[in-house]
């Protein structure tokens, strides 16, 4: 039996959105989403808006500084708890 070694890495490398959801994509190749109805700021924000952002901690969050939201990775990977 084969052991699959994986190497979890919960840094976001890029962002994108769909016109209802926030996608981030984590170092180790993991996609997560959540509803845009999560973060209004978002949600109600210009495409320009929401496409000036920028990592925060080496990938561990998101700054939007036209829009004072700032989203942690680790918030989208608990808010199912």
């Amino acid at each position: 039996m084969s052991t699959l070694a994986i190497k979890f890495d919960d840094h976001a490398v890029d962002i994108s959105f769909t016109k209802t959801a926030l996608h981030f994509v984590l170092a180790d190749g993991r996609e997560i989403s959540a509803p845009l109805e999560w973060f209004p700021k978002l949600r109600d924000a210009n495409e320009e808006s929401r496409n000036n952002w920028r990592f925060i901690g080496h990938g561990t969050g998101v700054h939007w500084p036209e829009l004072d939201e700032d989203i942690a990775v680790s918030t989208l990977m608990r808010r199912g708890d």
